[in-house]
């Protein structure tokens, strides 16, 4: 038992690849590359405020431990999710004492959305004081999530997930550092790389599990079936309620709307494989049909809203085929956002407009007082006149010059649309210039 307390506990394998300078660094070359921003802002010797966004597992803590070396700072690190006003305090007087002997302290708050309003005011007067130098860590747009007082004293970088290239380079790394008894095939790594998505920290983890799956098969050799049945397989990068989520829904719906059927299924089966909720994206293509086809193609209507129903019968994964299908019939529908325009010009309008009277003539009448006061009266009833409208008839109150703001396009149903309004606006003018003349 003395034995089994004794002995040293593994240093886990993304510890031990851990950057130790600038140039271990896998991926950022956006920042870190020569004549970039961050690689100019370490070479100038003068540490300043930073926020790192980006995706979990592309070196926002690493970059932040970095920084504190390269300028001989001490390090205080806190987490969001388990840290509040108490541990800033507790942070702030540790940074004092540093202080006192002449040592400069970089405070790093990993997800820093997590602090609300009044935590993050917390750290405002000793980021100005320059007590400390803060860097937040934080995977939501700092636009949203981080106070604008404090984003406005710290340089915000973006990091990006890393490519597959780059996975490999890391794969590359950590083989010759710790698996070296082990032979990769190339579709194990591909699996591998794949299972990843772009997330460095999630690769070498996936690393460990597969070398501790074939230390204890006795196996030298990792295939992509072993990958397959060591590994459960991972969800991809996908934040349900941050950036990633509304940035693949617009995507989502900017592939239908741009009619391409490849991309829109891309789009929806990306976001269904990261765990969205199904019931969610059928709402959505629901408003994509009205949005971006209309009445150009109504039919695109109809099968959105039997694809949503077919998701609540059926549920995953069948339901998910319908979805599927309805997202290539709007890609390839006729677009109109004709009807879109129209409505929101229309809302515009009233928002900002006077209170119109409703013209007499329009006006309910059921009562014999109404009646007296001529409300109905001189009314045409459509289905009485030749083609059963009423030329020359007036609808808008009085006054209100026609906005036309229902303009079809010449695609789709529309063709017929506007082709009949066309007609209306005919007899119309052929109305009023025979009661003009009489």
């Amino acid at each position: 038992m003395s034995d089994l307390f004794a002995r040293e506990r593994a240093v886990p394998l993304a510890e031990a690849l851990r950057p130790q300078g600038l140039d271990d660094v896998v991926g950022q070359t956006h920042l870190l590359g020569e004549g970039k921003p961050l690689r100019l802002a370490f070479a100038s010797g003068q540490a300043h405020s930073m926020i790192f966004w980006g995706p979990p597992g592309v070196g926002k803590t690493t970059l932040a431990r970095l920084t504190a070396s390269a300028f001989a700072c001490e390090f205080i690190a806190l987490s969001a999710v388990l840290s509040g006003v108490k541990d800033i305090r507790a942070a702030v007087e540790q940074a004092e004492q540093h202080g006192v002997h002449g040592k400069k302290t970089i405070l790093f708050v990993d997800e820093i959305h997590r602090f609300n309003k009044s935590q993050q005011d917390a750290l405002l007067p000793h980021v100005e004081s320059g007590l400390f130098t803060f860097i937040g860590a934080t995977t939501e747009n700092p636009s949203f999530e981080v106070n604008s007082a404090l984003l406005s004293r710290a340089q915000v970088y973006v990091l990006r997930a890393l490519s597959d290239a780059e996975l490999r380079q890391l794969f590359a790394r950590a083989h010759t550092l710790a698996l070296s008894s082990l032979h990769f095939e190339a579709a194990a790594v591909d699996t591998l790389v794949g299972y990843a998505d772009g997330d460095a920290r999630r690769l070498l983890n996936l690393l460990e599990q597969c070398r501790t799956a074939a230390t204890a098969a006795g196996q030298g050799v990792v295939d992509e079936a072993f990958v397959a049945n060591a590994l459960s397989q991972q969800a991809r990068r996908f934040d349900k309620g941050g950036d990633q989520f509304y940035d693949q829904i617009s995507a989502l719906h900017k592939s239908v709307r741009g009619s391409h059927p490849d991309a829109a299924l891309y789009w929806l089966t990306r976001m269904l494989d990261g765990g969205a909720d199904a019931k969610y994206l059928s709402r959505r293509i629901v408003r994509m049909a009205w949005e971006d086809i209309g009445l150009a193609d109504p039919r695109a209507m109809q099968i959105a809203n039997d694809a949503a129903l077919t998701y609540e019968r059926l549920g995953s994964p069948e339901g998910e085929l319908a979805l599927g299908q309805a997202v290539i019939y709007l890609a390839m529908a006729p677009k109109s956002n004709a009807g879109y325009k129209a409505y929101n010009a229309a809302r515009a309008f009233v928002a900002k407009d006077k209170s119109r009277e409703v013209p007499v003539h329009l006006r309910n009448a059921p009562t014999a007082l109404m009646k007296e006061l001529g409300h109905g009266h001189a009314y045409r009833y459509a289905h009485d006149e030749p083609q059963a409208y009423a030329a020359g008839e007036t609808y808008l109150p009085d006054g209100m010059p026609e906005p036309a703001w229902y303009a079809p396009v010449p695609r789709g149903l529309e063709i017929k649309i506007g082709e009949k309004l066309a007609q209306l606006k005919a007899w119309d003018h052929e109305a009023r210039q025979k009661k003009s003349t009489e």
